[in-house]
C-alpha cells in the first residue's frame, strides 16, 4: 500500500465537493406532483400516521437506517482531545464506512461538551430522529458513563464502537488463535496493556467468552494494577490482580498473551522473549504498535502477532464489525446491543476467517492464497461475505435474547437482501465514479 502523506490526506478530503459524505433523495423530486408528496400537504398524511401509531416511524421515515455518530472530540483516535470540530473528518469517515459497507446511513454530531451529564441528555433529546447511536471518540472514563445511562434511558441501540468494537473484533482473533495454538480458553493468561475503554472493553468480553478474571494482568501508564494502588477508578479496580507484580515487564513473564492498547514501544524484545511458547501478540497501537512487526518477527517465529494495522497479517480492524452489527441490530429493530449480541459478532467472524477466501480478497490484497492459520486469523475488511455472515448472526441473536421489535422469519431471503442491498450500494458507486 502507498504510504499515506500529508498532502494526498488533505487534497482527498478538500478537492471538489468538501468532505466526504452527503445527502441524497430517495423519492422523486420533478415534478410538483412529486414535490407536493414529498412535503405540503402530502406529508401531512404519514405525520398523522405516525401520532396515532409511533412505531410506524419507521415505515413513512429514514429512522429505521440511520445512526447518529456522536463524538465531542475527547478521545480522537490517536490524537487526544482535540475538540469537537477536529474530529469531524473521523466522524465523516465513520459515516462513509457505514455506507459502503453495510448501506447504513449516517448523521454525524460533533458536540461542544465535556460534562457527561449534558452530553447524556443532548443524546436523548435528539434519539428519535435514529434507529441508533454509535458513539465516537469520547474519553475514559467518561465513555462508560455516558453509554452506561442512554442503554438504560433510550429503546434504540446504543454502542460506545471504541469500546465494543475493538473487543468483538480481537475476542474473533483470540478464539481462533486459541484453536491454532491448541489452548484452553478458561487455561489462557493475558497482560493488557492500557486500561481504557477499549482494554476494559476487551477484558470484559474476553471473560464472557470464558476467559478467567483472575488470569488478567492490566497495566496502565503507572504500572500493573494491582492491591497495592489506590489510584483506581471504579473501572479499573474490575481487573485488580492479588499477583505480586509491578511492572509490565514482570507481567509478560511466562503470558500467553499480549493485548496492546496503549502507544507505541511499550513491549521491548526482551519483554516479548520472556512470553509463553507460541504466544499470541495483539499489538494495536495506532498508528505504530507497542512492538513493531519488524522487531517482533526478528525476535521470535512461534508467535501470532496481530495489530491495526493494514499493511501487516492480521488487522484488528472495527471495521469488520460496527457496520454489520448496525445493520443486524437495525433490521430486527433491536432496542440495544447486549453482550449476546455482540459475543454472536465475534464467534461469525472466527467462523467466516475458515472459511475459502473469495479471489476479489485476493486480488485485494495482492496475494495468491489465504488460508486460516497464523498469519490469518481473521477477515480482511473488504470480505463481500461479511454483511451476510455478521448482521444475521447478530440480528438472530437479538431475537434470541428478547430484544428484537421485528423478528425475521425466513432468514434465506434475509440474507439475499443483505447481498443484494450491498451489491446495489456498489453499483451505485460505480455509476457515481464512473467505474
Amino acid at each position: 500500500m502507498p504510504k499515506v502523506t500529508k498532502e494526498d490526506a488533505l487534497l482527498y478530503h478538500s478537492r471538489g465537493r468538501h468532505g466526504k459524505v452527503e445527502v441524497i433523495p430517495t423519492k422523486p423530486y420533478s415534478t410538483q406532483f412529486d414535490l407536493s408528496m414529498a412535503y405540503t400537504p402530502g406529508v401531512a398524511y404519514p405525520c398523522l400516521e405516525i401520532e396515532k401509531t409511533p412505531e410506524d416511524v419507521y415505515t413513512y421515515t429514514a429512522k429505521g437506517n440511520l445512526v447518529a455518530v456522536i463524538s465531542n472530540g475527547t478521545a480522537v483516535l490517536g490524537l487526544g482531545d482535540i475538540g469537537a470540530m477536529a474530529g469531524k473528518p473521523v466522524m465523516e469517515g465513520k459515516g462513509l464506512l457505514f455506507k459502503v459497507f453495510a448501506d447504513v446511513d449516517v448523521f454525524d454530531i460533533e458536540v461542544n461538551e465535556k460534562d457527561p451529564v449534558k452530553l447524556i441528555e443532548f443524546c436523548r433529546q435528539i434519539a428519535p430522529t435514529f434507529g441508533g447511536i454509535n458513539l465516537e471518540d469520547i474519553k475514559a472514563p467518561e465513555c462508560f458513563e455516558v453509554e452506561t445511562e442512554l442503554k438504560k434511558i433510550l429503546d434504540i441501540p446504543v454502542f460506545h464502537d471504541d469500546q465494543h468494537g475493538t473487543a468483538i473484533i480481537s475476542g474473533a482473533g483470540l478464539l481462533n488463535s486459541l484453536e491454532i495454538t491448541g489452548r484452553k480458553i478458561e487455561d489462557l493468561k493475558i497482560v493488557v496493556c492500557g486500561a481504557g475503554a477499549a482494554a476494559i472493553s476487551c477484558s470484559r468480553l474476553y471473560v464472557s467468552l470464558g476467559v478467567r478474571r483472575e488470569n488478567i494482568v492490566m497495566c496502565d501508564s503507572k504500572g500493573v494494577i494491582n492491591k497495592k494502588r489506590k489510584d483506581l477508578n471504579r473501572y479499573k479496580q474490575e481487573f485488580v490482580t492479588s499477583r505480586d507484580l509491578d511492572t509490565l515487564e514482570q507481567a509478560v513473564k511466562r503470558a500467553d498473551m499480549f493485548l496492546g492498547l496503549s502507544a507505541a514501544c511499550m513491549m521491548s524484545k526482551e519483554m516479548l522473549a520472556s512470553m509463553a511458547d507460541n504466544p499470541i501478540i495483539f499489538a494495536m497501537a495506532n498508528p505504530n504498535p507497542e512492538i513493531s512487526f519488524e522487531d517482533a518477527m526478528a525476535t521470535r517465529d512461534d508467535m501470532i502477532f496481530a495489530t491495526g494495522r493494514s499493511d501487516y497479517p492480521n488487522q484488528i480492524n472495527n471495521v469488520l464489525g460496527f457496520p454489520f452489527i448496525f445493520r443486524g441490530a437495525l433490521d430486527v429493530r433491536a432496542s440495544t446491543i447486549n453482550e449476546e449480541m455482540k459475543l454472536a459478532a465475534s464467534k461469525a467472524l472466527a467462523a467466516l476467517a475458515k472459511e475459502p477466501v473469495p479471489v476479489t480478497v485476493l486480488k485485494a490484497y495482492n496475494v495468491d492464497k489465504l488460508i486460516f492459520g497464523k498469519d490469518y486469523i481473521i477477515p480482511k475488511p473488504v470480505d463481500p461475505r461479511l454483511i451476510s455472515c455478521v448482521a444475521p448472526a447478530v440480528a438472530r441473536a437479538a431475537m434470541d435474547s428478547g430484544v428484537a421489535k421485528y423478528p425475521i422469519s425466513d432468514w434465506d431471503a434475509y440474507k439475499k437482501s443483505l447481498d443484494r442491498r450491498l451489491s446495489d450500494h456498489i453499483k451505485k458507486i460505480a455509476d457515481c465514479s464512473g467505474m
